[in-house]
């Protein structure tokens, strides 16, 4: 019988697997993080992959990561990561031998330690206390280590020695130096704001000035102390207002003069790679995100040539797939490849150093996900994407000189793999609906399975039995294919229709409808399946990794088209027999609590209620990199910004609605739902509202959690089923 306790632990079932896996530069050894008792807590593990030997290489038991007992820096920037794990949380491998072997670098718990080798002692290279090392890293060598340190860069010599300081100007101005701004580690996935180059002798790093930026203050209600303990204070770069200002500086690992480099007009600093000439290649986009610049830069001058410009109708989606070539079949002097959607999807082209176009590399209605290796004198990339459907993952390799990719893994569903250096081996964790994620280590030729790496079944997905989803696709009012899936309820619950509830997200960046045993781990819809409710997910358009124009329709106009394709789907449910009508319900987080109060109210008749956790409610209070790429100002664009808000259609709301906000949640912050609030009152609509005051925008305490869940229940019960809990 499922609690509701087991809706809300984590890791999810089936989930208590190694993460983080790494091969050694000279792949002898794989690494991986994994929890000695299946929890959240990690340790580092190392494997022989010849033998399948593995041991213990750090295990802090009383140190690492704890939750709760991190700095506020720190404590953000797990939340940007999304990261609820705690011990060792992150470590690196140097990119090559250095002197002393092979080098790694592991931060614990405010100190970083270095092991010379997988099995050498580790060595407390800068110790806890005073002010946090904060994104430490290694030089491509191992020689050295960066980190950020009040707000400026150091740099320490990986065999021990005073750390030296080698930026200035920052501290005590309100600005830093390498460090990656919020829009950049909450929306642009780039969560560092330091480059070391290839040879290590020098580093690239933003300084980033949001002193102009009005300062938006979050207080913990829920504290007993007051004063500066009880409240935080954060530049919220809020849409259509002013940004970081932001400029890329090199300097020397031993400090000196900095060449700042000259991007040009550019709002956004997007991504910054170093090459092995020693040539700096920088990425910027405008306020838009309409154009992508790729330029080369000098380090020593500071001097930048625009190699590429991408441009879009909509916006310009940002990738991590720029790799160079020497000289080689497919690039004869030597040059790039590169990710572009110029055709309507994410394919691969090959450039020559200049910018020329040589080939692309894969095409077709269909979207490549990542660039996963590269072998250029083989000629040859792998690649994971859908050639075999959207809800699909899997690896291919492709030739530099285009032709038809190979798949590699055989089994349908999801992959996520890493491969070894020699480009042999890699790495599969792999799921699917009906069946739980393993990870094995595959051969690159041909898939074969070379050894196990991790096969346990977790016990609680046999005694709380649960059951796939059902795959589904479904036309929209205008004939758009739209993918689903389906949890019903067992055979007690009779043969439908039944109350339904749909769970929701929306947004684009995402998709939720794969392959995956993400869906079947979705421990909410199984929870509302074990108690007689149909729960129904779909990706409406906007939705990623259908293609640019299935993720634009929702340009310039959120919460349009998004319900409408959600109000095609129950109604497809309810055409089939599935769905009662007039007793459909439905909730989301975030994005999905955007939608599932859009919905409520823009579609009344077809949605009965609604539990809307953390939602967005009016864009304009949304930050600047995300809002703007697909809405454009509330200066360009005020029709879209009116009517895409929650408080233009409240007039219209019928059914019940339930708000869950966390009153420290500096990503969303709470001002969306005390606004919605005020509308909901000038309207005299009921309401339920759910508080946490000291949680985030990701809900971290488990009697919290629980207590959502508990809510949650209660809500759809009383709503859908009524008082006798009849269906």
């Amino acid at each position: 019988m499922m609690r509701i306790e087991d809706v809300a632990r984590y890791p999810l079932p089936g989930y208590a697997l190694p993460t983080a896996y790494r091969f050694s530069p000279d792949d002898r050894t794989l690494t991986f993080l994994a929890s000695p008792e299946d929890g959240l807590r990690l340790a580092l593990f190392g494997m022989d992959p010849e033998t399948g030997v593995r041991r213990i290489l750090l295990d802090p038991r009383d140190g690492g990561v704890r939750e709760g007992q991190v700095s506020l820096e720190e404590a953000l920037r797990r939340e940007r990561l999304r990261q609820r794990s705690v011990g060792v949380t992150s470590y690196q491998w140097a990119d090559r031998d250095s002197a002393a072997g092979l080098r790694m670098l592991v931060p614990l718990g405010g100190a970083l330690l270095v092991k010379d080798g997988p099995d050498a002692p580790a060595r407390e290279l800068i110790p806890a206390g005073g002010p946090p090392a904060i994104d430490a890293r290694l030089s491509p060598d191992g020689s050295h280590v960066a980190f950020v340190r009040d707000a400026e860069l150091y740099v320490v010599s990986a065999s021990g020695g005073e750390p030296r300081q080698v930026t200035s100007g920052a501290r005590g101005t309100g600005r830093t130096n390498g460090l990656a701004e919020y829009v950049a580690q909450e929306e642009m996935h780039r969560h560092q704001g330091y480059w070391w180059s290839d040879d290590g002798s020098m580093l690239a790093f933003e300084e980033v000035d949001e002193t102009h930026i009005p300062v938006y203050r979050i207080v913990h209600q829920g504290k007993d102390a007051v004063g500066d303990a009880a409240q935080e204070d954060h530049r919220y770069p809020f849409a259509g207002a002013a940004n970081a200002k932001v400029r890329l500086g090199v300097v020397s690992r031993d400090g000196g003069e900095v060449v700042w480099i000259d991007l040009g007009d550019f709002e956004y600093l997007a991504r910054v790679q170093w090459a092995a000439d020693g040539a700096l290649w920088v990425q910027t986009q405008d306020r838009l995100q309409q154009r992508l610049d790729l330029m080369r830069c000098d380090p020593r001058t500071g001097r930048s040539t625009l190699v590429l410009r991408e441009t879009s109708a909509s916006w310009v989606n940002l990738h991590f797939m720029l790799r160079f070539l020497p000289p080689c079949a497919a690039a004869p002097d030597g040059g790039f490849l590169w990710g572009s959607e110029r055709d309507g999807f994410q394919h691969l082209y090959v450039f020559d150093m200049g910018g020329r176009l040589i080939r692309q590399v894969t095409q077709g209605q269909w979207m490549v996900d990542a660039l996963v290796g590269v072998d250029a004198r083989r000629g040859l990339a792998w690649i994971t994407g859908t050639l075999d459907g959207p809800t699909q993952r899997h690896l291919y390799e492709v030739p530099l000189v285009g032709g038809t990719p190979r798949r590699i893994t055989a089994e349908r569903g999801v992959h996520d793999v890493v491969l070894d250096h020699g480009k042999r081996r890699f790495v599969d964790i792999h799921s699917a609906t009906d069946r739980a994620p393993r990870v094995e280590l595959k051969s690159l030729d041909d898939g074969r399975v070379l050894r196990p790496l991790h096969t346990a079944v977790d016990p609680r997905i046999a005694s709380l039995g649960l059951t796939p989803p059902e795959l589904v696709a479904l036309p929209s009012r205008d004939g758009v294919t739209l993918h689903a899936a389906l949890y019903r309820p067992g055979a007690e619950h009779g043969t439908g229709p039944w109350p339904t509830i749909v769970s929701v997200y929306g947004g684009p960046h995402v998709q939720r409808v794969q392959d995956s045993w993400e869906l079947t781990a979705g421990m909410r819809a199984q929870y509302f399946r074990s108690l007689g409710f149909l729960v129904f997910v779909l990706d409406n358009r906007g939705s990623a990794r259908r293609g640019l124009a299935f993720e634009s329709a929702i340009y310039r106009n959120m919460g349009d088209i998004e319900v409408k394709d959600q109000e095609d789907g129950v109604r497809w449910l309810v055409a089939n027999g599935l769905a009662a009508p007039g007793r459909v319900g439905i909730y989301g987080w975030s994005y999905g609590g955007y939608m599932a109060a859009m919905c409520l109210a823009r579609a009344p008749e077809t949605f009965r209620c609604a539990c809307a956790g953390a939602p967005v409610t009016h864009w304009d209070g949304y930050d600047t990199h995300y809002t703007e790429r697909y809405m454009g100002t509330p200066e360009n664009n005020a029709e879209g910004y009116r009517v895409s808000s929650v408080m233009q259609h409240v007039g219209a709301m019928r059914g019940s609605l339930m708000l869950v906000h966390g009153l420290l949640d500096e990503n969303v912050h709470f001002r969306h739902t005390a606004r919605l609030l005020n509308a909901i009152v000038r309207h005299r609509k009921p309401h339920e509202l759910v508080l946490f005051p000291d949680e985030r925008h990701m809900p971290r305490g488990e009697a919290d959690r629980i207590y959502i869940e508990e809510r949650a229940r209660d809500f759809f019960v009383r709503e859908l089923k009524g008082p006798s809990g009849n269906n």
